[in-house]
């Protein structure tokens, strides 16, 4: 029998190796108090911002249930049951997925600084790609619009009924994944175009740390913490996966 050591690992593996990183990445930084006031604005926004698309998602969803309820009346009973429900789920996460990518748009830069002293403390220094800060923080800004600017095609997706919430988490697990990773990819000299060649070589490993960024929001008080940790989470990916870059210090 042929032996399976260095054997590549399965995909259901390589996924839950990836989403394993998330809950790390809670761990990791409660851990670590010196991390703590890096973290706060992060969350605040981050929690203010969920709260904000949850109120605005609610609101809306009567709204739209009234603009379609032309449509929704010539279903049968047993079909226009879920549909409905469905459309008030979707129009609910469209809600709070907005608030997400807000946050991380406007705490961009606060994270990146956040992802660099997670290296830090991981490994002992940060990766040293001869980039610059302000390029780093510039591609980092440029992953966030990358994440806000595919949210229209995410949310109009999740309308259909039935196929459109698994499509629309999947599409959204991978922006969520490419946002949290950029920061300590940046370091490392990756632009847009290698960030995106990246989570193709590490597809499954990328998946499973988008989804279980969603699942996150679902979890009731993890909204305050949920900026830094994703984040966290990312760059701590990074490092497992990525060989020793050169180091600088502190």
């Amino acid at each position: 029998m042929a032996s399976d050591v260095g054997a590549t690992p399965g995909l259901v593996r390589r996924v839950a190796a990836g989403a394993w990183h998330i809950p790390g990445g809670f761990a990791f930084l409660a851990r670590r108090p010196r991390l703590w006031p890096l973290a706060l604005m992060p969350a605040i926004l981050a929690a203010a911002s969920l709260a904000g698309g949850l109120v605005l998602g609610l609101y809306a969803s009567p709204a739209v249930e009234s603009a379609l309820g032309h449509r929704l009346g010539s279903l049968p009973d047993w079909l226009s049951v879920p549909v409905t429900l469905g459309l008030w789920l979707a129009t609910v996460a469209a809600g709070v997925f907005s608030g997400l990518a807000t946050a991380l748009l406007l705490a961009a830069p606060a994270l990146e600084k956040l992802s660099r002293e997670v290296e830090v403390a991981a490994s002992g220094g940060t990766a040293d790609a001869g980039a610059g800060l302000p390029w780093e923080v510039a591609q980092s800004l440029r992953g966030a619009i990358y994440f806000v600017s595919r949210m229209p095609g995410m949310l109009l997706v999740g309308f259909v009924p039935f196929v459109g919430p698994a499509l629309s988490s999947l599409w959204a697990a991978h922006a969520l994944a490419f946002q949290n990773t950029d920061p300590a990819l940046g370091r490392r000299g990756l632009d847009f175009a290698a960030r995106r060649a990246w989570h193709r070589s590490y597809r499954a490993e990328s998946l499973g740390l988008g989804l279980a960024s969603l699942v996150c929001l679902l979890v009731p008080c993890a909204g305050f913490l949920l900026a830094p940790a994703l984040v966290t989470g990312g760059t701590l990916l990074v490092l497992d996966l990525t060989e020793p870059p050169p180091l600088t210090g502190p």
